[in-house]
């Protein structure tokens, strides 16, 4: 795996990953090494201690940006009060250096497993706030924590804050020269990379897109998205925790209004933005142009340049937002991989050969079908919403190899028994059992618990994750049985052409016709190898071309050996691929029987069509 300018994932071919060797070739690799040197090269070449510390500053700060980004960015998180764990690496390091001679060295793992502990207690907790509620709850924790310092006068120093023993060396990291304080800094900023590139670049990688993107669906795909996001939170936490103790030991004074500062990390999440959140490269981008303006106008504006970096932070975010929306390496980052591709070594990618589309639309007889024992039970199920009974008593049976059609019209709570189906709703009463391959029973509670049991649903609205291409939702859902990014796109590849979507495999879902992101919803699901398939209505809207096409698809998957209980309107369809149907009205079993049944039945003719219908047949 290599990384693109713009900080996705640029997967391998479906063969052997790429050997080492010849990843030192790759002018993607060459690149980044010779563009990452010049933050050492540059300064000592120049000699002059203002400008080291200019780059100290800008490789401490592109470091907190990008640790930030891995729960700003990859995860979507809007964490405003990151600095909670910035102070907490300072302060571990400055209490164990100034009342136990602990070197910092030691000092910053200690702060960093203090600091992931504590990342923990606060997330889990915030974690079922969304949007604007995540971020003020993050300022909140800041401030009390904030206060806490000021309070706590024997451990903190209180307003006063504390002086770190002026003990010179490396091993307490303390230096007079500066060049010492830059080798550290920028180890820590290419420490901080390499662990954004691996989480990238990796089945972590992948999640964090889909829980940012949409997390119901995440859910489905067997994500445990609680469980993404606190890993996010441990890890950004160790790093920025890190980082903040070089910084405690290269001012040597900490102090509560500057290690847990509401603005300071603002602008260390605004660095993330201006330069491309949820990318690799846009933190350091965004450092890279904005400390040194900053820097530029305090010199040149003297005293009168006090506060002066807020306005320019503000401009530049302002023109960012306007003019570049998606960060400046969201705008450019293409153009320069494409660029840096064409040097020695690079390979321009070749189109990839098209796999087969599903053949030709067929319809199977469910005549000679073998069914095989039960798969899934559901007794009982009823849920209320309030005063509104969306689903009375219902019990459901899908069998192995068996096609389990669920029809009814408007309202007749046949979502709600699909949420209840697969743990997105949990009923008042009843239970659901998922029989295992080894006959023992499961009763699983929450989503990704169904889709561990082998459940796996589709949503009556499409809910793609609209950033990522055709192939990398698909992966998703391939990794869920292959961890490994090569095997997850190999099968990747195969479901794009089982689907018809071979063609398409680079194309951005938002960008798919309605049709097309139907078939993606299924085949999302499918790549988890799933032995129950819940399809809500994936042929709604769509052509009649387009209804076909799913039709046979549908009969493909269910000659696969998946079992299938498939929501629809579309009564042609329905009473084709259905071995059973299910009739629901008004959240209560009505009927069930052969498809043939079914439709020739007047309490179904008069639930469809109202009393003065007495027939109706099936086409």
């Amino acid at each position: 795996m290599t990384v693109q300018a713009n900080g996705t994932s640029a997967a391998p071919g479906a063969g052997a990953p790429p050997r080492p060797l010849a990843r030192l070739t790759d002018p993607r690799f060459y690149v980044s090494v010779a563009a990452l040197s010049l933050f050492l090269l540059v300064p000592l070449g120049i000699g002059q201690p203002f400008f080291t510390h200019i780059v100290i500053t800008i490789c401490t700060y592109a470091a907190l940006a990008t640790a930030w980004n891995i729960v700003g960015g990859f995860t979507g998180q809007l964490s405003l009060g990151h600095t909670i764990f910035y102070g907490i690496g300072a302060y571990t390091a400055a209490l164990l250096a100034i009342h136990y001679n602990v070197t910092p060295w030691i000092g910053m793992f200690a702060g960093a497993a203090i600091a992931a502990v504590v990342g923990v207690a606060i997330s889990y907790p915030c974690f079922r706030l969304r949007g604007p509620f995540f971020a003020l709850s993050t300022i909140a924790f800041l401030e009390v924590t904030r206060l806490l310092a000021l309070h706590e006068k024997a451990w903190t120093g209180g307003a006063a804050g504390l002086i770190v023993p002026l003990r010179l060396g490396w091993e307490w990291m303390i230096f007079r020269d500066r060049v010492p304080s830059l080798i550290i800094a920028f180890g820590l900023l290419v420490l901080t990379l390499l662990v954004s590139v691996a989480i990238r670049n990796s089945r972590m990688g992948s999640y964090l897109d889909a829980v940012r993107e949409r997390e119901d669906a995440a859910q489905a795909m067997g994500i445990n998205t609680v469980m993404m996001k606190i890993w996010a939170v441990v890890i950004s936490a160790a790093l920025t925790a890190m980082i903040g103790t070089f910084h405690a030991m290269y001012v040597t004074f900490v102090e509560p209004a500057q290690m847990f500062s509401l603005p300071f990390a603002v602008q260390i999440a605004m660095f993330a933005l201006i330069g491309g959140v949820g990318t690799v490269a846009g933190p350091l981008t965004g450092t890279l142009l904005v400390v040194p303006l900053t820097e530029m106008a305090r010199v040149w504006l003297g005293a009168g340049a006090t506060g002066l970096h807020g306005f320019v932070y503000g401009v530049v975010l302002i023109a960012v937002v306007l003019l570049l929306p998606h960060g400046i390496v969201g705008a450019v980052g293409e153009r320069v991989a494409h660029w840096v591709d064409g040097l020695p070594g690079g390979r321009r990618r070749r189109p990839e050969p098209p796999l087969p589309a599903l053949p030709p639309a067929y319809v199977r007889s469910p005549q000679g079908r073998t069914i095989g024992e039960p798969i899934l039970r559901a007794h009982g199920l009823t849920k209320r919403f309030g005063g509104l009974l969306a689903t009375n008593n219902v019990s459901v049976e899908l069998r192995r190899g068996e096609v389990l059609g669920i029809i009814g019209p408007n309202g007749a709570g046949k979502t709600t028994l699909f949420n209840l189906l697969s743990g997105f709703l949990a009923p008042n009463d009843g239970t659901v059992e998922v029989i295992g391959p080894d006959g023992a029973v499961l009763r699983p509670r929450q989503p990704h618990q169904f889709a561990a049991a082998g459940v796996g649903r589709t949503f009556q609205i499409v809910q793609p994750f609209g950033q990522l291409s055709v192939l990398e939702n698909i992966m998703v859902g391939a990794f869920r049985v292959h961890p490994k990014v090569d095997e997850a796109k190999a099968l990747a590849m195969q479901i794009a052409g089982m689907v018809g979507l071979a063609e398409e495999r680079d194309t951005l879902a938002r960008n798919l016709t309605i049709g097309g992101l139907k078939r993606l919803e299924v085949a999302r699901v499918l790549a988890m190898k799933p032995r129950i398939l819940l399809l809500d209505e994936v042929m709604a809207g769509q052509s009649r071309a387009d209804v076909e096409r799913s039709i046979a698809m549908i009969n493909a998957i269910r000659e696969s050996g998946v079992s299938i209980i498939a929501i629809e309107h579309v009564m042609h369809a329905i009473m084709s691929i259905s071995d059973r149907v299910l009739v629901i009205n008004s959240g209560a079993p009505l009927l069930e029987g052969t498809p043939q049944e079914v439709v020739d039945d007047p309490r179904v003719i008069e639930a469809y069509l109202g009393k003065e219908y007495t027939h109706a047949h099936a086409h």
